[in-house]
């Protein structure tokens, strides 16, 4: 019998829109649980991800990018930061290490709201400098590094690319030093704390984000209006409907004869099989409603919808 005690605890991961964090998450669970996008602040929720290995269960928190955004969604965003913070065990900053040597003047722009979170902070503190493989010459990092280390004496300063791997082995290994000595939370199966009609909404999402010009992804939602469960061998039938919040955005979403609407579908489907394991059908509509990335009542009751379809899929 083994002597090493079982280490089990939360991680909230955050830091600057576009730092990473979703690549990071992605990486850690070897498995896609968050969506990715180029574009920054695309997650808008906290994204739980389970990572369970021999003797370690880490509980990752996604939340959204920290910055000074105005308007009512950037507010609650921040709320869920604050909210994952609480709960955490270990915080986990991340950020983008070719931003800072490039324009070493953001960087005090950019932490600031996460310097005054952490403010006092007795927690463990690890700090992932993220996108190593984007330059050569790895001692143009000792400035980046010499002022983190002053801004965060007492945290671990963690170099890494998540995009390639490099250092994720040893990433899993500081945050294990760091968490309680206790029994795991979850089934060891569980990947994730949302069910799959919550996941499978995000990656729509995320295809909107990829495929659309700037403006069109943030003012849109996707809400699963129909999940018929296939029986064994059978396909699962998604209807869901993405609503913009302009009427130009409609025909900009569906596309010239409907290509860019099929293209949207299509690479959704393709990661949806994936994440559930078995064939899908998915349909998707076009909704216009005014505004609707500013509606809070709206945007709470859509995710309300995509989280209460609880799927019995080992989620």
């Amino acid at each position: 019998m083994s002597t090493t005690p079982h280490r089990c605890g939360w991680v909230a991961i955050m830091g600057p829109p576009n730092a990473g964090k979703s690549t990071l998450l992605n990486t850690l669970m070897e498995q896609k649980v968050t969506i990715v996008t180029p574009k920054p602040q695309t997650t808008r929720s906290q994204v739980v991800g389970i990572m369970t290995d021999p003797g370690l269960q880490v509980i990752f928190m996604d939340t959204p990018g920290l910055s000074q955004g105005r308007g009512q969604l950037s507010k609650t965003m921040l709320q869920s930061v604050w909210e994952s913070l609480r709960q955490a065990d270990v915080i986990m900053p991340v950020l983008d290490a070719h931003t800072y040597i490039l324009h070493p003047e953001y960087l005090e722009k950019d932490l600031a709201p996460i310097v005054n979170a952490l403010k006092g902070e007795t927690r463990p503190i690890v700090v992932v400098v993220n996108k190593i493989d984007l330059f050569a010459d790895k001692s143009r990092m000792l400035p980046l590094l010499t002022e983190l280390n002053e801004l965060w004496p007492e945290a671990e300063i963690y170099p890494l690319s998540a995009l390639n791997k490099d250092g994720i082995a040893g990433l899993k290994q500081v945050l294990a030093d760091r968490l309680p000595e206790q029994e795991a939370q979850f089934p060891e199966e569980q990947i994730s704390t949302q069910p799959v009609r919550f996941m499978a909404a995000e990656l729509i999402r995320e295809k909107l984000f990829l495929h659309m010009r700037e403006e069109v992804p943030y003012g849109t939602a996707v809400a699963i209006e129909r999940w018929e469960d296939g029986a064994e061998g059978k396909q699962t039938i998604i209807y869901a409907t993405i609503y913009v919040s302009r009427p130009m955005h409609k025909s900009m979403v569906i596309g010239k004869g409907g290509a860019m609407i099929k293209k949207i579908g299509s690479e959704a489907r393709a990661d949806i099989q994936t994440l559930l394991g078995s064939k899908v059908h998915l349909e998707l509509w076009v909704k216009v409603r005014e505004h609707c990335n500013e509606d809070m009542a709206f945007l709470h009751e859509v995710e309300m919808d995509n989280l209460g379809g609880l799927i019995d899929n080992g989620q």
